[in-house]
């Protein structure tokens, strides 16, 4: 072979390496299409939905594996089979699933419905259903690339037993899962999706549209949302979300790297000010492209009247309940149960948050106790007086539990609380000012014993008639008080030696009598 045929061959297969998206990684697709239900009328476009999709994967690339009309058992098993090919292709693998049929929710639970499924009770569900997070939970559990999951299942509920069940399915965070997971929903959380008049449904005839432009997956469904939209006349506005980590495109090469930040959102006068002098369908279109709850508010300022602004009003509020209820069903607490109630009391959703605010009653609620905030003032630790001048001789490891020598540091220990020393304190009927005064020098046994319990000198000197002095210890700062008796003098280490270093002391700023009746967060509490 020549240098130029083989240059030319080179080029060609750089050609169709770059043209195929699927020769740079692996791409395998689990396809579910559910229409002849047993206890309910037969849904007729599920099953043409999983055959379009089907041929759109294959086009991109995928491997697709695809199945229809599957009992519960035949669906785990299908989804169990699916995982194992993805785990053999290896970690450089998209896996997607696709499925169409009903879907419902249950205590905050979302569940895909086999056609073998016949309920009487509310229970029933997750006995014969399909937990969409045991599924999610199936994929991430085998190294993947990336993990897609479109859901064109938020039908009617076709079960007359099950009318306490909320309406839709609902929101599944990604964010909170692992990264590298996108989620797509035929219609927004809470609310049905239409089976359309034509051979598809209306989510699914705009994501064979969508996907075969180029563009990112974000992009690809952005189009979605706004061709579902416009198809149903503001009725039904599909819904995503996304942990992904690198970029991903149906058709055309991916972008290598990492992805980029999103854009910080706007807030609502941003909006308010882009949206501001629109015609009504073109802003409409703006907010369900961008799909935020400001653009929504905005929005619904500007149009509060029209069809289109009452429309975006329902998604508002439905959506802001949604959040709420799947904040409360994290949280699975009677108390978070209760919260929700207070806030929409007259929802679909009600009755459900009732009977589990009833379940979760008699439940400790540990969290709530373990993620309390400690204060500082209850982790700070309480510093011991000494009971009497230690020679500097001491060693230290007998001073352990006191102030050894001048200038040493106190050691924070556990406070003691004597109360028969306070309860004798607080019975004396001296003036306070003379408990001051008298208090002073701390040359007694019983006033050393008296400082050392109570924490702080300033509180000794203020006990001696707790009620009389609560005005006056109230808001003192402690700490700088404390500064002062530290005084070595003629009578020794802990007490204050003349008359002038005691007028230094209690004529300081820190020792300025508050106003009587004055409740602070001082000593003053120690007279209740």
């Amino acid at each position: 072979m020549s240098r130029s045929a083989l240059l030319k061959a080179i080029a060609f297969f750089a050609i169709v390496a770059y043209a195929n998206p699927a020769s740079a990684e692996s791409r395998l697709a689990l396809v579910i299409g559910q229409s002849a239900y047993r206890s309910v009328p037969v849904l007729p476009n599920p099953a043409n939905d999983a055959r379009a999709v089907t041929q759109l994967l294959t086009d991109s690339g995928f491997e697709v594996s695809s199945a229809s009309d599957l009992s519960q058992n035949e669906m785990r098993e299908k989804v169990s089979e699916f995982a194992g090919k993805v785990a053999a292709k290896g970690a450089d693998t998209v896996a997607l699933v696709f499925y169409a049929g009903h879907g419902l929710q249950i205590d905050g639970e979302n569940f895909l419905v086999p056609v073998d499924v016949d309920p009487k009770r509310e229970a029933d569900i997750p006995i014969q259903a399909v937990r969409l997070n045991d599924i999610l939970n199936t994929l991430t559990s085998v190294p993947t690339k990336m993990r897609i999951v479109l859901l064109d299942s938020c039908r009617n509920n076709p079960f007359p037993e099950l009318r306490a069940a909320g309406h839709g399915l609902a929101i599944v965070d990604a964010k909170v899962g692992a990264p590298g997971t996108f989620l797509s929903f035929s219609t927004s959380p809470g609310a049905e999706a239409e089976d359309g008049n034509g051979a598809d449904s209306p989510y699914t005839t705009a994501l064979l549209a969508a996907a075969k432009e180029p563009g990112s997956i974000e992009e690809t469904f952005k189009r979605v949302r706004l061709s579902v939209n416009k198809a149903t006349e503001g009725r039904q506005t599909p819904w995503d979300s996304s942990s992904l980590t690198e970029d991903f495109r149906f058709s055309g090469p991916a972008v290598a790297g990492p992805k980029l930040a999103a854009a910080t959102k706007r807030t609502v006068e941003e909006w308010r000010g882009e949206l501001k002098g629109k015609p009504v369908e073109a802003a409409n279109e703006m907010i369900v492209a961008d799909g935020t709850d400001e653009a929504y508010e905005a929005f619904v300022s500007l149009y509060p009247q029209t069809p289109f602004g009452l429309l975006a009003r329902d998604w508002l509020d439905r959506h802001r309940r949604m959040v709420a209820w799947n904040n409360a069903v994290i949280i699975n607490t009677a108390a978070g149960y209760r919260a929700f109630l207070a806030q929409f009391p007259d929802s679909d959703l009600t009755a459900t948050a009732r009977k589990l605010e009833v379940r979760l009653r008699n439940r400790p609620e540990t969290a709530a106790v373990v993620a309390a905030p400690v204060s500082a003032a209850a982790t700070k630790p309480m510093l011991r007086w000494p009971r009497r001048p230690v020679p500097a001789t001491r060693s230290p490891r007998r001073c352990r539990r006191s102030i050894c020598r001048p200038g040493s540091v106190p050691i924070p220990i556990r406070p003691s609380a004597p109360a028969r020393s306070r309860r004798a304190a607080s019975s004396r009927k001296i003036p306070w000012w003379f408990a001051v005064r008298r208090r002073a020098r701390f040359t007694s046994r019983q006033d050393r014993r008296l400082a050392s319990g109570s924490g702080s000198a300033l509180a000794a000197v203020v006990m001696a008639d707790a009620r009389a002095a609560r005005g006056w210890a109230a808001g003192v700062d402690t700490e700088a008080v404390m500064a002062y008796p530290l005084v070595q003098g003629a009578a020794g280490f802990g007490m204050i030696a003349s008359p002038a270093e005691r007028h230094a002391t209690f004529a300081s700023p820190a020792c300025k009598p508050a106003p009587l009746g004055d409740a602070g967060p001082g000593l003053g509490a120690l007279g209740r």
